[in-house]
């Protein structure tokens, strides 16, 4: 049986399976917690954090080093705080640090 391959979008992908919908969520979820907290992160550490995965009630940060995670962690209270005022339940968020390779 022959196949033809059509390219499809990545919007398209997920439309198509419930997995990847499901993963997308999660993913556009954890950016827009990101954006509700983005002003209470000092600026000079904005561009080291990325938002995480969302595991249920856990949010993971990624942080680019020690030194940033160690500054972020004075926050979290304030970034669980705001995430709560705005309707996420978010019982606790995670620091990882991934440092580029190199």
């Amino acid at each position: 049986m022959s196949r033809l391959h059509h390219p499809v979008s990545v919007q398209q992908a997920a439309l198509d399976s419930p997995t990847l919908a499901r993963l997308a969520e999660l993913a556009r979820d954890s950016s827009e917690r990101l954006k509700a907290v983005e002003l209470l992160i000092p600026a000079p550490l904005r561009a080291t954090i990325k938002a995480g995965p969302v595991d249920g009630t856990d949010w993971c940060l990624l942080v680019s080093s020690n030194a940033a995670a160690a500054k972020l962690r004075q926050v979290v209270p304030a970034l669980l705080a705001r995430l709560r005022d705005r309707g996420w339940e978010v019982n606790s968020i995670r620091l990882k640090v991934q440092i580029a390779q190199k």
